[in-house]
């Protein structure tokens, strides 16, 4: 029985910044269309297809890529967005599903389903280990390991309690320093305070409600201001 080749990895696309440069070129899809497939061999791109790269409801593949990249006149740079997901971090770091897998320490179909689903599940030393192959920062790491409402419960715990106690939990989630979690954690319990804690006088029911509206906002935003205050605290 033939066995239908897998489906080629797809690298993070920035379909913004491709109907920029064609524009800049003065190209509609239809010139882009034509230069893929007269210069590059590649018969099945259409204009209706570059119009659906553009809007994002399709991406092109690594060699369609590289071709667009050479009609644009462009870098595979200039197109590469930033990788949101694990397959996309791993399509950019330029390895393959089995390099990742042997890795970490996990059987490649385990690691395959892991990436179809967009659930990571591996254990805290996968983990650690994950963001060195795939070169990972802590809040990347966070993101495609699925751990970033987690870190929100955690962190609206740590500014509205004791952040003290919330060091601990905190710094096994993250691969970082619990210092650098502790001067982290206490930054945002000093700025909530002063956040929700507004001057009133007697009656002053509009200074309480512009506190609890920042309150709420804060905490809303909880987990870009953590990353704020750890570079702040790293880079200082």
């Amino acid at each position: 029985m033939h066995q239908q080749p897998a489906p080629r990895p797809t690298p993070p696309f920035d379909a913004t910044a491709a109907r920029a440069l064609r524009a800049a070129l003065g190209m509609g899809p239809e010139h882009v269309a034509y230069g893929m497939r007269t210069s590059f061999g590649l018969p099945h791109v259409t204009p209706a297809l570059v119009v659906a790269w553009e809007r994002g409801a399709a991406t092109p593949d690594t060699a369609e890529l590289r071709a667009l990249c050479g009609v644009l006149w462009c870098s595979p740079d200039d197109l590469i967005g930033a990788p949101r997901t694990l397959r996309e971090h791993r399509v950019a770091g330029g390895l393959a599903a089995e390099d990742v897998a042997r890795a970490v320490g996990l059987e490649l179909l385990a690691y395959v389903r892991m990436e179809e689903a967009d659930e990571w599940r591996g254990n805290d030393r996968q983990s650690a280990t994950l963001a060195e192959v795939l070169d990972l920062s802590p809040a990347e790491l966070v993101t495609v390991t699925g751990r970033e409402p987690r870190l929100a419960e955690m962190l609206r715990g740590a500014v509205t309690t004791r952040w003290q106690e919330y060091v601990r939990p905190v710094g096994k989630l993250l691969p970082m320093q619990r210092r650098t979690v502790g001067h982290a954690l206490r930054a945002l319990h000093t700025e909530y305070r002063r956040q929700v804690t507004v001057p009133r006088g007697p009656g002053d029911g509009a200074a309480s409600g512009a506190g609890d509206d920042a309150g709420r906002d804060f905490l809303d935003r909880i987990v870009d201001r953590f990353w704020s205050a750890v570079r702040l605290d790293t880079d200082g």
